[in-house]
């Protein structure tokens, strides 16, 4: 019998503790992506194959941008900001869902489990505005050339990179706060490889459809608005481009913004996809699949597309490898 019988130290939340075969637990138990079979057997391994590719293109790329000063600008700053994001994400999931299939320890102690739902909020939120302020780059790049140095000056950027992760952070906070103030019961068995917040919610002993809905609203507006400035942002440059009187010119200005435009089709694609199906249309298989798409896959093609389509960073990897030698 499921007894409540004392309350967490995790600070303001309930915590339902579980009688099992004699022992007490408050661990979660996450169920994972992957079994033992030789097929899942080599999907893991390509799995942890993108994961420390992601990992070393990411750190790459910042290592090419903090060395080469020509790569000293706005533009790859918030990249390399982009890319730490995008390094964090894949350490906060990776790691844990690597071991736990390893070991075949699947537990994660409930503070922990608060603190992925924190990282993995932030750290997504965050790189939601991170996006929408590199599209504003864009935007004054390509309309307001003769003002870039002044519309985009460092205190600006900094404030841009910090507030993305102040918004991403509170986003955060909230969510973990809330979804783990409600009791819990049962086996505490979540269906996926990471805690995520609707993951959690379904093994809650009480009905907890109201914040489901409001958890619900708040990824809609973490998702559109960066998205809609996103939107304006390239309507403006399409405007500008389209009266260009030169084709080299619409050529430069198009090959300037098509990277940041593929980076955001793949992270909104999936985002959208994971957050903004009606519950009847999820299911965690769905779920999970589409997570390896979006903490651990993104985080790869990132890196790639802005090497291989950008000419500055090529030249900074080349110089890089000569330097090297």
């Amino acid at each position: 019998m499921l007894e409540p019988v004392s309350f967490s130290p995790f600070p303001g939340f309930l915590l339902v503790e579980i009688m099992d075969n004699g022992n007490t637990t408050s661990d979660f138990i996450l169920l994972g992506l992957l079994n033992h079979t030789r097929a899942h057997q080599v999907l893991f391994g390509m799995i942890l194959t993108i994961s420390f590719t992601s990992l070393a293109g990411n750190a790459l790329l910042i290592l090419l941008i903090h060395r080469d000063h020509r790569l000293h600008t706005p533009m790859y700053f918030l990249l390399s900001q982009l890319s730490l994001m995008d390094l964090l994400l894949i350490s906060t999931i990776v790691p844990k869902m690597t071991a736990d299939y390893l070991t075949g320890k699947k537990s994660i102690p409930f503070f922990g489990c608060g603190l992925q739902i924190f990282f993995y909020l932030t750290l997504g939120g965050g790189e939601c505005f991170l996006l929408a302020a590199m599209s504003y780059d864009r935007y004054v790049a390509v309309c307001h050339p003769l003002r870039y140095s002044v519309l985009m000056s460092w205190p600006l950027c900094l404030r841009m990179t910090m507030g993305s992760l102040l918004l991403g952070a509170a986003d955060g906070l909230m969510q973990a706060v809330a979804t783990l103030s409600y009791p819990f019961c049962g086996r505490r068995e979540i269906d996926h490889f990471f805690c995520e917040a609707p993951a959690v919610l379904r093994l809650a002993c009480v009905n907890t459809s109201v914040f489901g809905y409001l958890m619900y609203i708040c990824c809609v507006l973490m998702l559109l608005i960066p998205l809609s400035l996103i939107l304006t942002s390239y309507g403006l440059i399409l405007a500008a481009v389209l009266r260009m009187p030169s084709t080299d010119a619409r050529k430069k200005a198009f090959a300037t913004c098509s990277s940041h435009l593929a980076v955001v089709g793949l992270f909104y694609g999936a985002a959208i996809f994971i957050y903004m199906r009606p519950k009847s249309y999820r299911t965690a298989v769905h779920d999970k699949v589409v997570s390896v798409f979006y903490t651990i896959l993104t985080p790869m093609l990132n890196p790639l597309i802005y090497s291989l389509r950008n000419n500055e960073v090529k030249g900074a990897l080349r110089k890089y490898v000569v330097y090297c030698q």
